[in-house]
């Protein structure tokens, strides 16, 4: 994995935390794509969770990264959750229609209730 992102996992579920404070660079999100997209076609995870605390901006691209990695997902019966994003990032799902196509979470400890995995 790229140190972009750190990857944990908890019963079964994969929480991506971004470390960039933005995902605007195309070979950053090129990079990104190849890590996140590996998550399910190589190593199969199913239940995938991408917290966005530490992100501050986000390209129309990474959009697009995000729209695919949630058919690879679904191509595998699993699901994908985003969680922690500011209300600029949540303004450009609202205005594309695409906050309807995910599942937005306050934080990683909700959306991981949300799959049944319950943090102390």
């Amino acid at each position: 994995m790229a140190n972009r992102m750190l990857v944990t996992d908890y019963a079964g579920v994969t929480v991506v935390t971004f470390t960039d404070s933005s995902i605007l660079d195309s070979a950053a999100i090129d990079q990104l794509g190849k890590d996140l997209y590996a998550l399910p076609d190589a190593q199969n995870k199913q239940k995938l969770i991408l917290d966005f605390t530490r992100v501050k901006t986000l390209s129309s691209r990474a959009l697009g990264l995000l729209i695919n990695l949630k058919k690879k997902v679904l191509a595998i019966k699993g699901d994908l959750a985003l969680c922690g994003m500011n209300t600029e990032i949540k303004k450009m799902f609202s205005i594309t229609g695409l906050e309807k196509e995910f599942s937005f979470y306050a934080d990683d400890a909700a959306a991981l209730k949300a799959f049944n995995v319950h943090l102390r």
